[in-house]
């Protein structure tokens, strides 16, 4: 593998990296409805405004968020909203993966 395809490779695992944890996935969710200002994720998210804050700095810096300061608010907003298509293929992955255990749970049990 050559260096740049590499560094390709290494710069989407960040992405993915950053999109990994349960609370990072519901803020993009959350966001996908619109800019969202950090104390109402907080409140939706029930942690404290510390934590709520190093998820979003994970998001910013993976290059998934942008956020913008007005006065002492820090609002964030999805870079591309397109982030959003890969759920579906999640979802789908999901699906598939529920069934295939169902039709070996099928048979099993005969």
């Amino acid at each position: 593998m050559d260096q740049q395809r590499k560094n390709h490779l290494d710069a989407r695992a960040r992405v993915l990296k950053a999109m990994a944890h349960p609370t990072r996935l519901f803020i993009i969710e959350e966001l996908e409805k619109g800019e969202q200002c950090v104390c109402d994720l907080t409140a939706m998210i029930g942690a404290d405004i510390s934590t709520v804050s190093k998820h979003l700095t994970v998001l910013r810096q993976a290059g998934i968020v942008l956020d913008d300061k007005r006065g002492n608010q820090v609002f964030y907003r999805l870079r591309v909203p397109c982030i959003l298509n890969f759920f579906g293929c999640v979802e789908s992955v999901l699906e598939s993966r529920a069934k295939d255990q169902a039709a070996y749970l099928a048979v099993v049990g005969k």
